[in-house]
């Protein structure tokens, strides 16, 4: 029995490079950044006082009037308006026929924005210093009075996905994974097993995430995982660059419309690409770093080209987790040495991370769209800021400049705090 092949049939962004694909692709191409100073919040105390923020952003101008997702949190709102333009180009909204128990919803969401405010005022006054505790009746009085329902149950991050489900209407598989990093690409993967073994025939899938609050920012410069490289924002991004600090936090959505290949054909869909592979490993090696050698990395890229059914030789471009941290950088080129042996010098790397930032659980999908772009216009997204090469990262990583490639074949990495790894391959639909 044949396997079940999988397209895309819609693609949907709202990334600190632009509200839509067209947007954040040309921004891709030239060059641009979508990191500046932090304005969701007064960062100016932190290691680390630029992000890469959405910016203009109105989810009404994208769906219209808010309705049922008055409340929804900043990250459900970028998926919101990233799944309405996957689903429009798609054609899903015309075609009649459409079983609503038959298309499902995968995302790989981050949590909610705590209400941080209302969180600290809450503790600050109901602190007892004689006692350094907090009295926790006053403050149970106070949260009550103080902190709103809804904007609490908001912060779930299985809440994107019920938000779209009734968007779109969307009643068959529903699931969110919150594996880091690496969410949305594992969701993209699960999705497209889902449309494989017939439990589904369209699949709305992504991820969406915004950690610029204290809280978030707080955590990873605990972690000295941030760049501190405040005198230049937009330049502080370096994957690869011997001169990188760390990673710059970034957030929005993107969406993609997965779909049961005859499904597509049947009511005439445009195919924008095929996923044909997708793996997925663990570090089991240390929480909060990576194998430092590679292998979990190398062992998905591996799982994901044997489900491809294809040869290591039929990779022309590799989109690299490349999140600019020293730890990363290094340790995803021994990857793809070690999945790709003598190939791997002779195969395109690049990080569109150099411009974007990091958009922790939406970050893979918003790559993933960048495959798709490098696949149907034969183009291939530069590492921005790469000036001064690491001896250690000596793959093709495409510094500074687009470049013409014919791209048939593009896989697609993410790699997650905790050691999570998945690996997401797309080719050029071809019949």
């Amino acid at each position: 029995m044949s396997r079940r092949r999988v397209v895309i049939t819609g693609m949907g962004c709202i990334t600190p490079l632009g509200h839509s694909v067209p947007e954040y692709w040309d921004n891709l191409m030239a060059g641009a950044s979508g990191i500046s100073r932090t304005e969701l919040f007064d960062a100016r105390t932190f290691p680390s006082t630029f992000s890469a923020q959405v910016k203009g952003f109105d989810l009404q101008q994208h769906i219209g009037p808010v309705g049922l997702h008055e409340t929804a949190g900043r990250n459900t709102r970028f998926g919101l308006a990233a799944a309405k333009q996957a689903w429009e180009q798609s054609g899903l909204h015309r075609f009649e026929q459409l079983d609503p128990r038959r298309v499902g919803v995968y995302l790989g969401a981050g949590e909610g924005s705590l209400d941080f405010q209302i969180f600290v005022d809450s503790i600050v006054a109901t602190w007892q210093p004689e006692l350094r505790q907090i009295d926790t009746v006053r403050w149970a009085k106070i949260a009550l009075e103080t902190m709103d329902a809804m904007r609490e149950h908001e912060q779930g991050p299985h809440m994107p996905s019920a938000h779209i489900a009734a968007q779109f209407n969307a009643r068959g598989p529903n699931f969110n994974c919150l594996t880091a990093c690496a969410a949305s690409t594992q969701a993209t993967g699960e999705a497209t097993m889902i449309i494989r073994r017939g439990d589904a025939d369209v699949m709305i899938t992504g991820g969406c995430h915004s950690m610029i609050h204290p809280f978030g920012v707080t955590g990873f410069n605990r972690l000295t995982a941030l760049s501190t490289r405040n005198d230049s924002p937009q330049t502080a991004s370096r994957p690869f660059d011997a001169t990188r600090d760390g990673f710059v936090l970034g957030e929005g959505g993107s969406m993609v419309i997965l779909e049961e290949l005859e499904h597509a054909r049947a009511r005439g869909a445009e195919i924008l690409a095929e996923v044909i592979g997708y793996g997925s490993t663990a570090d089991s090696y240390r929480i909060t770093d990576i194998d430092p050698q590679g292998a979990g990395g190398a062992l998905a890229m591996e799982f994901a080209i044997r489900d491809a059914g294809i040869a290591k030789s039929e990779v022309h471009y590799i989109c690299a987790h490349g999140t600019s941290t020293t730890e990363n950088d290094r340790t995803e080129t021994m990857a793809v040495k070690s999945c790709f042996g003598e190939l791997a010098p002779k195969i395109p790397v690049t990080s569109p991370k150099s411009m974007l930032g990091h958009l922790i659980a939406a970050a893979g999908v918003t790559e993933l769209i960048a495959c798709v772009m490098a696949i149907r216009t034969g183009t291939i997204p530069p590492t921005k800021n790469l000036n001064h090469p690491d001896p250690e990262c000596d793959l093709d990583y495409v510094p500074n400049t687009p470049r013409k490639a014919d791209v048939r074949v593009a896989v697609n990495n993410s790699f997650g705090f905790g050691g999570q790894n998945d690996t997401v391959i797309l080719r050029r639909f071809e019949g």
